[in-house]
């Protein structure tokens, strides 16, 4: 990337005014969590400073304090300690539970012939490796299976069968209780998101990133949509999830480059702003590659 011209008044505000809107649900997280604003600005600032030296460099040349506070605004001060300071960040991480679940889901040795996740015995037995025990060392060799599933069997997430096999409950895996798994998934899932759509606003490059949305519905309308988009987004995402598991390996060296992918379904809904209950509004929103 290269330095841009300064935007317009007309731009700048809007680029303002959408990231104040896009900001305020994470103001709402922080403050319910007892982040302040003083904590929030360093973050930022550094932000600012990361990107304009990790993506606005100039070709043969190095990148230099004094250009990143021209580009950013921030205090060549703060650029020179931001840079050069120790900084450690403890990140959140999906849980134990959550890879389990998503092998099971997408593995297609503990599939069965529809494509859903087949019952599996509790441990090996006549030599058979689709068991319980084999999906929970397929993610941890150092984790026995017995205390992991008590504990799915406490919270629901797995029932045993009448023939003593484990079932999963694929409605009930939701990480609702585990913050730092609750963070993971939004810092993943929001920046993904965020990012392809900052993508498409700058390249031409399109990546598949659509939205549908209605005004003026009734709670009853909105229930009936809700549930839905899980049906079907749930099986979307399987699908997708297996057919990533059943990809080859690709052979690593210097030569191949690597890439990850994050794709995700949400819903979401609140009350209408003022308006005619008998204007209707419908949006439809395509970046498509």
């Amino acid at each position: 990337m290269t330095m841009q011209d300064s935007p317009s008044a007309d731009t700048a505000n809007l680029l303002l005014v959408t990231f104040r809107k896009l900001i305020k649900p994470i103001v709402r997280l922080l403050l319910a969590k007892g982040i302040t604003y003083p904590l929030l600005l360093e973050e930022i600032k550094r932000s600012f400073v990361e990107v304009a030296n990790e993506e606005f460099k100039l070709d043969g040349k190095t990148q230099t304090d004094s250009r990143i506070t021209l580009l950013t605004g921030v205090h060549r001060r703060d650029v020179h300690r931001l840079r050069t300071e120790q900084h450690v960040e403890i990140g959140a991480k999906a849980n134990f539970s959550a890879q389990i679940v998503a092998q099971w889901l997408g593995n297609p040795r503990f599939l069965n012939a529809q494509g859903q996740p087949k019952a599996l015995a509790k441990t090996r037995k006549h030599g058979d490796e689709d068991t319980f025990e084999h999906l929970v060392a397929t993610i941890s060799k150092d984790i026995r299976s017995r205390p992991v599933l008590d504990e799915w069997l406490r919270t629901g997430i797995v029932t045993l069968t009448s023939e003593g096999l484990v079932q999963l409950n694929t409605e009930a895996f939701i990480p609702s209780q585990n913050l730092e798994e609750q963070l993971f998934f939004l810092g993943m899932n929001v920046h993904d998101h965020l990012a392809a759509a900052v993508s498409n606003t700058l390249n031409a490059d399109k990546m598949f990133e659509r939205c549908v949305y209605y005004d003026q519905l009734s709670l009853s309308q909105i229930e009936a949509l809700h549930a839905w988009v899980h049906e079907h987004g749930m099986e979307y995402l399987k699908h997708l999830n297996q057919s990533a598991m059943r990809a080859p390996a690709v052979a690593v060296d210097a030569e191949t480059p690597l890439y990850r992918m994050n794709s995700g379904i949400y819903f979401y809904f609140e009350p209408s702003a003022q308006a005619s209950a008998a204007q209707v509004t419908v949006e439809h929103i395509t970046h498509e590659k």
